[in-house]
């Protein structure tokens, strides 16, 4: 099959690219990463969420968003070192629409998947339910109100099976593991890096 078809590949490789970047630099506020190579990752995790359908559409509406934002961002900021601090000097952190906010949101999407993604390898049952009930649960639900963790719950039972979700990444179970596999390391990497950004600013990643 032609790589343009392989979503979790392509998302896999580009991950593994971004933490290549970064190991090649020290993990701390010395290193830089680049808003826009981190912007089109960030992009090939869509169809991601998209394969899961309902249950996370909500999420899948608002990391799209988020993520176009940084995108247009990095057609004027280098960094994403650079992007937080001109938020910082321009005291809009928190402020609705700022960059850094929704790299946050973009960080917790990430985050959603690596979890899902070492769910699904740590078993082989054939639903999803679990496996995303448990990424769902740790990563967004401590932000979202009772209305949308209640619309997510209802959407768990639409969630595709296990074998569903390979059709659609066009894997087989082996190698759909070895890119999962692939995805949660790299990105474990650049959360890393993001948190670091935001815990050595005293911005905090809880809010």
């Amino acid at each position: 099959m032609a790589n343009e078809e392989k979503p979790l590949r392509k998302m896999a490789e580009a991950f593994k690219e971004l933490a290549n970047t970064l190991n090649c630099q020290t993990l701390n506020e010395s290193a830089h990463l680049e808003v826009a190579p981190f912007s089109r990752a960030c992009t090939l995790v869509s169809p991601l969420f998209r394969c899961l359908g309902f249950a996370f559409k909500f999420a899948e509406i608002d990391y799209v968003a988020k993520v176009d934002d940084l995108a247009e961002a990095s057609k004027s900021i280098t960094t994403l070192h650079t992007m937080m601090e001109q938020d910082v000097q321009a005291n809009c952190v928190r402020r609705a629409g700022s960059h850094t906010r929704n790299l946050l949101r973009v960080k917790r999407g990430l985050d959603m998947v690596k979890v899902l993604f070492e769910q699904i390898i740590a078993t082989e049952v054939t639903s999803l339910r679990d496996p995303a009930s448990k990424a769902y649960t740790q990563v967004f639900a401590p932000y979202h109100a009772w209305a949308i963790r209640k619309a997510v719950s209802a959407g768990m039972y639409a969630l595709p099976t296990r074998q569903q979700l390979m059709i659609k990444l066009n894997e087989d179970e082996d190698s759909a593991r070895t890119q999962m596999q692939n995805y949660v390391a790299a990105c474990d990497t650049v959360i890393t890096y993001i948190d670091k950004l935001f815990i050595s600013r005293d911005l905090g990643i809880d809010w």
